[in-house]
């Protein structure tokens, strides 16, 4: 991980939760729309910039997670954006694949409430099995 003396300065301006962590917002750059919400360390931050890709932290398996490494739908980051209170991160991209989730739809945010139930209102654009080695 990467120590606090050897982060770029902007690092310095985010709020991390006790965690260590900040939400990111993952927003398509040319159309506006979410793809993904994810959570990433200053060190996963750090490397999106570095990269110009997004990185993030996995909780799930303690670990950096760059977006793509499997499936190959990287996501090329446009823009950085901090919002009002420092405490939340927006990275405008561009989805590579144009697929985010990996359940092989474009964006995670697919299911939509409909008459006190969710609905799935996107389709599989690959199947997730074609997706991922493992």
């Amino acid at each position: 991980m990467t120590d606090s003396n050897s982060q770029p300065p902007f690092i310095d301006a985010i709020r991390f939760n006790a965690d260590g962590l900040v939400p990111i917002v993952t927003q398509d750059a040319a159309s506006g729309e979410i793809l993904m919400f994810a959570w990433a360390n200053a060190e996963a931050v750090a490397l999106t910039v570095s990269e110009n890709r997004a990185v993030y932290w996995s909780r799930s398996r303690g670990k950096l997670w760059r977006k793509g490494e499997e499936s190959g739908n990287v996501q090329k980051l446009v823009e950085l954006r901090l919002d009002c209170d420092a405490d939340v991160l927006c990275y405008r991209v561009e989805q590579v694949g144009g697929i985010a989730c990996h359940t092989g739809r474009r964006s995670c945010f697919y299911q939509r409430l409909e008459n006190g139930e969710w609905r799935s209102v996107e389709q599989v654009l690959k199947d997730p099995n074609q997706l991922y080695s493992a």
